[in-house]
């Protein structure tokens, strides 16, 4: 029954693993620090959100460096 199973996707290797990577951190860093930063001026805070997107959006974009990246 080897024929259910969805086809696996190639493994990244070399120079298209480390592409993939830096574009899921910065993608993860720029959307949700940006996210962050409209919250702050919309409430007028001094940068806390950009702070917490920041760290947030990297934590999730190095999430999915090791979910997708990994063998």
């Amino acid at each position: 029954m080897a024929d259910d199973q969805p086809p696996k996707r190639p493994q990244q290797q070399g120079a298209d693993a480390g592409w993939a990577a830096l574009g899921y951190l910065l993608s993860g860093m720029i959307v949700w620090g940006g996210a962050g930063w409209l919250i702050d001026k919309w409430l007028g805070l001094p940068n806390v959100g950009l702070l917490i997107g920041l760290i947030g959006g990297g934590a999730a974009g190095v999430y999915l460096i090791i979910k997708r990246l990994d063998g």
